[in-house]
């Protein structure tokens, strides 16, 4: 091992980068992000491989993107889906792994990748958030420890927290361990947190992203399932009190590990699926925010912050690109684990364990990176952004020097053309060499999760 006998990672649903203090944001409450942030690395360009959260989680546990793994959309808990089916039966996992190194494993929230009301695979313990839909952020609720449903009553947030904090403090066994902890409260609905919270905000009188123009096609897709955005202040004020009981969640975790003298020995990472957009571009939600999907900068950039004083080189801003993948490899070589399946795994990541201990070599100094999203994919590197839709003629390239915002598509400018083509072939190359056949995303009509909507027809869709 490199020192780390103990690893807490918090992956949060929905909780953009830009929505942190230590992103730039003066507005949202985050002390002990900030914390971390200050004493520990700051990734500045993480970035998520697919944006919407069943795909990204998938990539974190697998180091593979979807197109490997085969989620392309959010895995529904209601009408015909099965919920307690296992989407990643044929994969080996970040826990998995652990355990063969001799790991307790713990999850604790939400895991959206199946087995819903089961055990989890790769994990020793689970106390997860349960398939009833929508979840209401406070009230009661049937969660589930392993196979045994609990009845909770109160703020989901508070639970999971209380959760963490009692498996750590009364933890028996003698092993390191791996701890998960999946907050949800930064997800729609955006109401019902806590009254005390959303009041702070609202006193700040905040005003929503308000964009010069609106996303060039679709629409809101989410509009008539989530009333809560329709009030686009109330709305934020509520979003922005879920960042910060995450953040009180954090604080917590870090409190109690000081407790039982585990903070020298344990690394916390703190990170979500991916981002989301709060009236950016004219729209509220992620990726599936509109129709056609989207892969704006708002709906892929994720905070990642890697804390441990004593261990990595801290009060470090890297500027390298990263996503998921890359965090999966990072964990493993932290850790010191060996992945017995790494050439059948194929992953896109590379370790960014040097970047964290100035180690020799730097062998992750990624400068651009790929997403996508079913058969939607994207290229960026520091300037520009190629976005390739099903139809040529809705793709879409920024030069983000220019237009930060990302407002001027310019891919039918005959001045970037040579650009385009080469990022195009980049973009073909890449998803060439990690890709397996069968879930290629280009296949993926995605009528599990839209059965409304074909791709050739998805320009006039409404729900």
């Amino acid at each position: 091992m490199n020192g780390y006998p103990n690893v807490v990672l918090f992956l949060s649903d929905d909780h953009a980068a830009w929505a942190c203090g230590c992103y730039g944001n003066e507005d949202v409450h985050t002390p002990s992000l900030d914390y971390l942030a200050e004493h520990g690395v700051q990734m500045l360009n993480a970035f998520t491989p697919t944006p919407v959260c069943s795909p990204s989680r998938a990539c974190l546990m697998t180091g593979r993107l979807a197109s490997q793994h085969g989620v392309h959309d959010y895995i529904g808990t209601t009408g015909a889906f099965d919920v307690d089916f296992n989407w990643m039966e044929q994969e080996l996992l970040l826990p998995q792994l652990f355990q063969q190194a001799g790991y307790e494993t713990i999850l604790i929230g939400k895991w959206h990748l199946g087995q819903e009301r089961m055990a989890k695979q790769g994990f020793d313990h689970a106390f997860a958030i349960g398939p009833d839909y929508p979840i209401y952020h406070q009230g009661k609720r049937t969660w589930y420890r392993n196979d045994e449903p609990v009845i909770k009553d109160g703020l989901n947030s508070s639970i999971i927290t209380e959760e963490a904090v009692a498996y750590l403090a009364g933890r028996t066994s003698g092993k390191p361990f791996l701890l998960v902890i999946g907050h949800y409260s930064t997800h729609s609905p955006w109401d019902g947190h806590p009254e005390p919270l959303v009041n702070y905000y609202r006193k700040k009188h905040l005003r929503p992203a308000q964009p010069t123009t609106q996303y060039p096609y679709g629409m809101l897709v989410n509009e008539a399932l989530d009333k809560t955005r329709l009030d686009p202040v109330e709305a934020l004020c509520q979003y922005y009190a879920g960042v910060t009981e995450i953040d009180n969640s954090v604080g917590a975790v870090l409190q109690e590990l000081k407790n039982q003298k585990l903070d020298d020995s344990t690394l916390v990472i703190y990170t979500s699926d991916h981002g989301l957009n709060c009236g950016h571009h004219g729209m509220w939600g992620k990726g599936n925010a509109t129709y056609p999907l989207n892969l704006v900068e708002q709906s892929i950039r994720i905070p990642l912050i890697v804390y441990s004083p004593n261990h990595v080189l801290n009060k470090q801003k890297r500027s390298e690109f990263v996503d998921h993948t890359d965090l999966f490899a990072t964990i493993l070589d932290l850790a010191g684990i060996v992945d017995p399946e790494k050439e059948r795994r194929n992953s896109p990541g590379k370790s960014f364990y040097a970047l964290l201990t100035n180690a020799q070599p730097q062998s992750n100094n990624k400068t651009h990176q790929f997403c996508e999203y079913g058969p939607v994919r994207m290229m960026r590197d520091r300037r520009y952004k190629l976005i390739l839709f099903p139809r040529d003629q809705e793709s879409m390239f920024f030069d983000l020097e220019m237009d930060p915002h990302e407002e001027m598509n310019l891919y039918h400018d005959s001045d970037y053309r040579s650009i385009i083509e080469k990022m195009s072939s980049a973009i073909h190359d890449h998803f060439s060499t990690y890709c397996v056949a069968q879930n290629d995303g280009l296949n993926a009509a995605l009528p599990q999760y839209n059965p409304h909507v074909a791709w050739d027809d998805y320009k006039e869709y409404q729900l």
